[in-house]
């Protein structure tokens, strides 16, 4: 019969060895796991140019819709006419004493943080300088947050993406399972629009027939392409419900099957939408994105739950793609690709070999310290080191992250602190053995008393890399990740597995000690 000490040495060091078993099959082949960045596997090097002053109409367009609320609130007659020219808007009016009042209107109001000036029927509201370049700012960093979204839905971690100059944006991006379709979702703007249709005809000279052949102020034609055929809808040129009221958008599927897209808005786009389906009831409304009409249903009742699907000709992957897009925000301003630049994968092997050969070499110094400062225990905390990398890979590939150069740099790193924990340990042993302690309770001393050391230099480590991985990008937070990792894998392998073996050798093989 074993005792309860033997079988529960049994029982602790069979776990470890399952564990290890289990963890090597599901990432094996080693060769492939974890998946690997661009520095290593070669890849596309994209340079996109943000369209700054798009951001700012946009901004303008926003404005002028405010702008006739004011109007409307101080019983001021409407303009006639109204645009965004540079970085003003001209507010044109039917007469002198009309422009004059809403001028006055106008320039009480502080906080419109615009300059006012009144030439005659017109009035020019014109954006300072310092804030043209804040909303420039803006799109430029906002772009590159929606990108940050979109490739990592899309389920590529760790991509490189970061501002250069004034407004253009680097992305690197790694070899994937389907880089055309990364590359289709960087390009699109995805800005959905909910716009009341005022018209709409089979051909575009139709829809301006019934206007003398003039598109009216403030209106603009789109168009749908379903099945072939092409339709025409007049609707206006500004909208203030878009996709930035959106809460969440989802793939599903409709009443005959049909892929479809569910949204939801949020409480302030709830209202809008409540209030743009009560006012075009019996009508139709267009649902827009990126200019492009991709469905224009007809409303019955007002629609006031906030939600809503938009349909079309889908498929399952393209309305996933459209979700995911929604989902992750539209660009503030439109982008263009100014250069795409293929590396190949030979320098990643490169980087490949020489990082597995620091590593070798670093494990083998590791080895012939161990065994020459702490013998038989010395190799044991070698094997420990072992696990404590295997830990890392299979932490990695669970977490679907991405190995990059400053990753295998982290694991290395890793390795040297790793031995450091056994070095706590045992020099905490081989003290308490010249109280003339038994070996085993020395053991029991060394692990408990090393403990809160251990946990105290690991937890702060653990921390800078929280820190590093909260605020850096691409590389850097690959190198937190190993570093975060190997410090769980440390304090697994160091406290847990070290003494889960120490226990089955002196409980299970009933050694009396182990050389130190």
């Amino acid at each position: 019969m074993f005792s309860m000490a033997r079988r529960g040495s049994y029982v602790s060091f069979s776990f470890w060895i399952l564990l290890a078993a289990v963890s090597i099959y599901f990432v094996w082949p080693l060769k492939d796991h974890p998946r690997r960045g661009i520095d290593l596997v070669g890849g596309f090097y994209i340079t996109l140019k943000v369209n700054v002053d798009e951001a700012v109409r946009a901004e303008l367009m926003h404005r002028m819709r405010g702008l006739v609320d004011i109007l409307q609130d101080n019983s001021i007659v409407e303009p006639v006419n109204h645009k965004v020219e540079g970085h003003a808007i001209l507010l044109t009016f039917k007469t002198v004493e009309d422009a004059n009042k809403a001028f006055q209107a106008f320039r009480v109001r502080s906080n419109l943080n615009m300059n006012v000036h009144h030439e005659g029927e017109t009035v020019r509201l014109v954006l300072p300088d310092h804030v043209a370049q804040f909303i420039k700012e803006n799109a430029v960093e906002g772009n590159v947050d929606v990108l940050r979204k979109r490739l990592n839905e899309l389920g590529v971690a760790e991509i490189p993406v970061s501002r250069q100059g004034e407004n253009h944006i680097i992305i690197e991006l790694p070899s994937v399972d389907n880089p055309a379709q990364a590359k289709e979702m960087i390009g699109k703007t995805s800005n959905l629009e909910i716009k009341e249709v005022e018209g709409s005809a089979a051909h575009e000279e139709d829809l301006l027939e019934r206007f003398d052949g003039v598109l009216p102020d403030g209106m603009m034609i789109v168009t749908e392409e379903r099945e072939g055929r092409t339709t025409y809808y007049l609707v206006p040129d500004y909208t203030d419900l878009t996709g930035r009221d959106l809460k969440n958008a989802s793939f599903g599927k409709g009443p005959q099957m049909q892929a479809i897209v569910n949204f939801e808005f949020n409480t302030e786009g709830a209202q809008k939408f409540g209030d743009l389906t009560k006012k075009a009831r019996g009508r139709q409304v267009a649902m827009i994105v990126d200019d492009k009409v991709i469905s224009a249903p007809s409303v019955n009742e007002p629609i006031t739950g906030g939600s809503g699907y938009i349909h079309g000709s889908f498929t399952d992957e393209s309305a996933k793609n459209l979700a995911t897009m929604l989902r992750s925000g539209a660009f503030l301003a439109p982008v263009t690709f100014e250069e795409e630049r293929r590396i190949g994968p030979s320098l990643g092997a490169e980087s490949i070999r020489q990082g597995f050969m620091s590593c070798l070499i670093g494990m083998g110094f590791l080895l012939i310290f161990s065994l020459f400062y702490y013998k038989a225990a010395g190799f044991l905390a070698f094997l420990v080191l072992i696990y404590n990398l295997l830990l890392i890979i299979v932490a990695m590939s669970w977490l679907d992250a991405t190995l990059t150069m400053p990753g295998i740099a982290g694991m290395v790193l890793t390795v040297g602190m790793a031995i450091d924990c056994s070095v706590l340990i045992y020099e905490k042993i081989k003290e308490t053995l010249t109280e003339g302690v038994t070996f085993k309770r020395a053991v029991d001393i060394g692990f408990s008393d090393a403990m809160v050391v251990i946990l105290d230099g690991n937890i702060t480590t653990f921390i800078v890399g929280l820190v590093l991985y909260k605020f850096g990008t691409g590389p850097v937070q690959g190198f937190a990740i190993t570093m975060m990792l190997g410090v769980l894998a440390t304090l697994i392998s160091g406290l847990f597995v070290l003494k889960s073996l120490f226990t089955f050798i002196l409980d299970g093989l009933k050694f009396e000690r182990i050389s130190i």
